[in-house]
This record gives structure tokens, C-alpha cells and sequence, in this order.
């Protein structure tokens, strides 16, 4: 969107941005064109463009877009984020939030909020302006990478982008990085922009590793606060969590948008334990299913037959390990019982070497 609110892609006009002056400025497109998804980490900073400062620069700007040049509105600050400047006029926005590398395990949060922002078009919103003052880049790399034969390099960061619907709520998608330093400053961070944005509701979205078969449909469990659990309670199975053991510091996100009255949402997506898979497709489906429910969204979005082919192929391993095999009927019985509403450890019980075979994969995955 440039600074008459013409979009750069369909050349068509916003009128929320019409005449608000947004500043701009440019980078040749072959120099600086790495903006993009690494399939590790949600989008990266690139190194921003140089503002050009000559009198008569409308022309110029229009010939620069001819030429297949990139832009990007000047920045507003609001602490340690970078935003858009002008802010779009968002109607009763949604947060869609995912969390790495915490609770999202095989990718199923990024598969799912990926392709919403792709389903809706959704343009970037802002990035922490200094993401090296919460991330250790000796944990999460900085990534070379090379494009149409330039050389650019991605950074680690937490992003934010939007999209802009015919009918309300907008939605927000939170690419949330868990910090290694200052972990208090940045979920801060993230609730100021909640509140200058005028967030309504903040969804949290992930998957973990569980007692349960990849030949049952995966369970989805969350919880809720206010008016959401009518709408959430028909769709997965709402329940409080009772784990208690190591967690995130971003959790303090979800306290404070509690505290503001913002109803909070959690959906979770539980994946086989014995299955590692670094996208599992079956996961994002059933995540899409919930998200597709809840904003009347096509179905189609999930497309959940890439997850099938690849728990076929896991079936065609099952089949030629007779261990495997057993506990998977084990694994069944747990879950047909969780399923009907009952107290699993009363209706079954785990047998001793599979609860040794479970904690033992549990305590490879959390290393």
C-alpha cells in the first residue's frame, strides 16, 4: 500500500488510507528482495531501505513502482516494535497468536496461521525494531540465504501482520519467538500493541506431543474466558489445564489480556508422542478445522488429505514393527476412553513399559 492507499500488488485503492499521507521509502527489488518465510521461523528483518530525501519525489515514487521497486511506510514506534505508519483502521480485531518453539510442535500453529495469511492477503504490520536485545543468535541463527542470486540474510524476530475482512472481527497474526533475555519486557511489548490496536479477543493457537493414536482423530482441547466459550465450546473439548511444570514467560501475555477484560482463547492440538514430525500436516488441519469454524470460513482451507497421506505412511511403518503396533492398541483403548468422558487412569491403565516407552520420548523431545 502505497501513500495514497494504492496497493502495490492489485493497484487498487483503500479508501482507509486515502489522503493520510503515509511516507515512503524504496530499495531496488533485486538488492534488498528477502522478505519471506523461513520454514523454521516465522518471517526475518531485513535491513530497511533508504529514505529518498530529493524535492519532486512523487514522480520519482511512481517511476520506482514501474520499475518493479520495493517500498515500506516509515515506521511508527511504539516501544520496541516498528509499525506501519499510518496504523490501518482495524474493526473489532483478532489476535491469532502462535508461540516457537514452545508449543508449537511439528510447525502446526505456522502451517495454520500461514495459510489463513494467505487466504486473506495479510500484509505486514510490524516487527521488533532490535530483535537481538530478546534472542540469543547463537540459538536461533540468523539465516543466509540467496534469491533470484543475491545474497540476504534473515533474522530472527517477532512478527506481526493483519488482514483486513469484509465483515468484522480483522484479524491479527502474532509470529511470537519465545525470548531468551528480558522475557518481562517483552510480553510488556506485545501487550502495549494488543492495546493500541484495540484488540477484542487473542487466540492462541499450538500443538503438543500426547498419549494418543494417529489412527483417532486428533483431540483439540482449550480454554476460554467471556463470551468465547459459546462459540469455541461447540467446536473442541474446553477444559482447564492442569499441567504444572516448566512453561513460557509469553504466558504472561494471556494473564494480562485477562486482566484487561480481552477475552482469551487457547486451542491445542494433540500429536502422537511417538511420531516426530517436523510439519505435521494432520495437526494444522485440524487447527484450520476449529479457526474455519468459528469465523465461517470454507472448510477447503484445511485440506486435510496431505495429513492423511503422510499417517499412511506411518501406518506402513506400524505394520512392520509389532511393538509399534501393540501400543498403538494400547494407545486406542486410552483414547476411545478419554473420548466417551470418562477418568482414563480409571477406565485404563498404560501398562508399565509403555508409560516408560511414552516418558522416554517425552524427555527426548523436551531435550
Amino acid at each position: 500500500m502505497n501513500e495514497d492507499g494504492v496497493s502495490m500488488e492489485s493497484g487498487k485503492m483503500d479508501s482507509r488510507l486515502r489522503g493520510k499521507g503515509a511516507r515512503a521509502h524504496f530499495c531496488f527489488a533485486e538488492r534488498w528482495f528477502c522478505i519471506g518465510r523461513f520454514p523454521v521461523f516465522p518471517p526475518h528483518s531485513v535491513i530497511p531501505a533508504q529514505k529518498d530525501g530529493r524535492k519532486g519525489r512523487g514522480d520519482r515514487r511512481g517511476a520506482l513502482a514501474r520499475r518493479g521497486l520495493l517500498w515500506q511506510d516509515s515506521p511508527m514506534k511504539l516501544g520496541v516494535f516498528d509499525l506501519t505508519d499510518p496504523l490501518p483502521e482495524l474493526k473489532d480485531p483478532h489476535v491469532i497468536a502462535l508461540l516457537r518453539p514452545w508449543i508449537d510442535v511439528g510447525s502446526v500453529g505456522t502451517i495454520a496461521v500461514t495459510k489463513l495469511e494467505r487466504y486473506f492477503g495479510a500484509k505486514e504490520l510490524g516487527r521488533i525494531s532490535r530483535p537481538g536485545n530478546f534472542y540469543d543468535f547463537t540459538r536461533y541463527r540468523p539465516i543466509m540465504r540467496t534469491i533470484e542470486g543475491n545474497r540476504a540474510l534473515n533474522i530472527p524476530n517477532t512478527i506481526i501482520n493483519y488482514a483486513i475482512r469484509e465483515e468484522p472481527p480483522d484479524l491479527l497474526f502474532f509470529h511470537l519467538l519465545e525470548p531468551q533475555s528480558f522475557g518481562e519486557d517483552y510480553t510488556d511489548a506485545i501487550l502495549d500493541v494488543i492495546d493500541r490496536l484495540g484488540v477484542k479477543q487473542y487466540v492462541r493457537i499450538g500443538g503438543m506431543y500426547d498419549a494418543v493414536p494417529h489412527t483417532r482423530p486428533l483431540m483439540v482441547t482449550g480454554s476460554t474466558t467471556g463470551a468465547a466459550a459459546q462459540k469455541y465450546g461447540s467446536v473442541l473439548s474446553l477444559r482447564p489445564s492442569t499441567y504444572q511444570g516448566p512453561t513460557s514467560i509469553v504466558n504472561l501475555v494471556a494473564e494480562g489480556v485477562s486482566s484487561r477484560n480481552i477475552e482469551a482463547v487457547s486451542v491445542m492440538v494433540h500429536l502422537p508422542q511417538y511420531v516426530q514430525l517436523e510439519e505435521d500436516y494432520s495437526g494444522a488441519a485440524r487447527l484450520l478445522e476449529i479457526l474455519c469454524s468459528v469465523y465461517n470460513l470454507s472448510k477447503e482451507l484445511a485440506d486435510p488429505e496431505r495429513g492423511r497421506r503422510q499417517y499412511r505412511e506411518i501406518n506402513n511403518e506400524v505394520m512392520r514393527n509389532q511393538g509399534l503396533k501393540s501400543l498403538i492398541e494400547r494407545l486406542e483403548v486410552h483414547y476411545d476412553s478419554r473420548s466417551a468422558g470418562k477418568e482414563a487412569e480409571e477406565s485404563v491403565k498404560l501398562s508399565p513399559e509403555v508409560e516408560k516407552f511414552l516418558k522416554e520420548m517425552g524427555e527426548r523431545f523436551d531435550s
